[in-house]
């Protein structure tokens, strides 16, 4: 679904082509409970990659282990392929799968365009930040009038789906 950016007011219309007539829409901020969602189908889709690899590599004593990383092979499948997935997801599909269940986007917050690569590493690289007090920094999203964790802050990004009802709709030029 290709979107024009509209910004004449908070409520201005997108438009998307789906199959082959141009409709309207608005956008809303997504939500904590929503978000939460999209995070849990995430992590059960990294869980079903990763956990194979883990046990073929290393065995059930892997999961008994004491330290944070087993090796190499630990640390390629645990933490960097799951950050260059979640980067390429943003950047080329402006959601991961478990947000595009929920047609919910990661998008600049000032321009609704597309994620840089740069920003997508500073976004994730602030989900750290975001969960070290106790989540407060996850929980911000259901506290926030444009539902932004402080890793969308950090990184300048909000989540954005269709409009359903109710709430405030997404407006690019003023926060």
């Amino acid at each position: 679904m290709a979107a024009t950016q509209q910004t004449e007011s908070p409520a201005a219309a997108q438009t998307a082509v789906v199959d082959g007539a141009e409709v309207e829409y608005t956008l809303e901020y997504a939500g904590f409970w929503v978000r939460v969602g999209a995070s849990l189908i995430d992590t059960v889709l990294m869980l079903l990659v990763t956990f194979p690899l883990l046990l073929a590599i290393y065995g059930w004593q892997y999961f008994s282990a004491e330290e944070m990383i087993a090796g190499p092979a630990d640390f390629l499948i645990s933490w960097v392929f799951p950050a260059v997935a979640v980067v390429l997801f943003w950047v080329h599909r402006q959601a991961t799968p478990g947000k595009a269940v929920f047609s919910l986007r990661v998008v600049d917050a000032d321009s609704g365009e597309s994620l840089s690569v740069g920003q997508s590493i500073g976004r994730y690289l602030a989900y750290f930040v975001s969960s070290l007090p106790l989540g407060l920094g996850l929980i911000w999203v259901g506290l926030d009038s444009h539902k932004q964790g402080w890793h969308d802050k950090l990184a300048n990004t909000v989540v954005v789906r269709p409009k359903k009802r109710g709430p405030r709709p997404v407006n690019f030029t003023a926060h």
